[in-house]
């Protein structure tokens, strides 16, 4: 999961928006792009601008046809979630730059207790529609009335049948919710043979090793930030398939 929000620290150098663009595309971002962006905004120094220069820079770089998510959790204590959650009010968990995000005008995010994701994009509204309907997979998250957390009407879950981009700029595979959504695909596969299965939990630093060595990563710097991009789906079948092959990629852990 992310972590809380963090501040933006001092930098002697400053870089601006077309630095950002430039360096986002090197790395592999275009026109059309929907990408998913998990953040430490600290990470990429100082910005001329702050954070409005960063997510311009993301919208300036996925074009008018592109779109933005960016997870706008709800991560404290898993007790307390439903009962203080408010789409229009709750502020997000994750970070500085999600938050100023989910504030924009004309963000759209989805309605969850827990794992709401903001949306910016022409079609922004198709991303976070579904209401509450229970359609897919189910997970430990799930808690009525809310939508399946990775249902198919989840923005997760599109990401992935949409074959989205993941943006890690300057976080780290500790923060990838996609790794939740692999977790949830294998406990739904072995619930079917085994109704009492329990849920694993995915080893972030042995899927990061083998991520970053698959060759499906392209790396790079923004501002002063470390990056990965890659396909979701890329990501999330090879995973699949390292499961069913046997591949050791779990440890013994509650979910949070």
């Amino acid at each position: 999961m992310e972590k809380s929000i963090d501040q933006p620290s001092p930098s002697r150098t400053r870089f601006g928006s077309a630095d950002l663009v430039a360096a986002l595309r090197d790395i592999g971002l275009g026109e059309g792009d929907s990408v998913f962006v998990h953040s430490s905004f600290k990470s990429l120094g100082s910005i001329k601008g702050g954070a409005l220069t960063v997510i311009r820079s993301l919208e300036a770089t996925v074009g008018p046809a592109g779109h933005v998510l960016m997870p706008s959790f709800h991560l404290i204590a898993r007790s307390k979630r439903a009962e203080m959650w408010n789409l229009e009010t709750t502020p997000a968990s994750t970070g500085w730059l999600t938050e100023f995000f989910r504030t924009l005008q004309g963000t759209l995010r989805s309605d969850h207790y827990s794992h709401s994701v903001a949306v910016r994009g022409p079609n922004a509204a198709d991303w976070v529609s579904g209401g509450r309907a229970e359609q897919g997979l189910t997970s430990p998250w799930d808690l009525d009335p809310w939508m399946r957390t990775f249902g198919v009407n989840s923005p997760i879950y599109k990401c992935y049948t949409d074959n989205s981009k993941v943006l890690l700029l300057g976080a780290d595979y500790d923060s990838l919710t996609f790794l939740n959504l692999v977790e949830v695909m294998d406990w739904n596969k072995r619930l079917v043979e085994n109704p009492a299965a329990e849920f694993r939990v995915i080893d972030r630093d042995i899927v990061g090793a083998i991520c970053d060595a698959g060759g499906n990563v392209r790396f790079g710097t923004v501002g002063l930030a470390h990056c990965r991009v890659f396909s979701a789906r890329e990501l999330i079948d090879d995973l699949l398939a390292r499961i069913a092959a046997g591949e050791g990629i779990f440890k013994s852990e509650k979910s949070s």
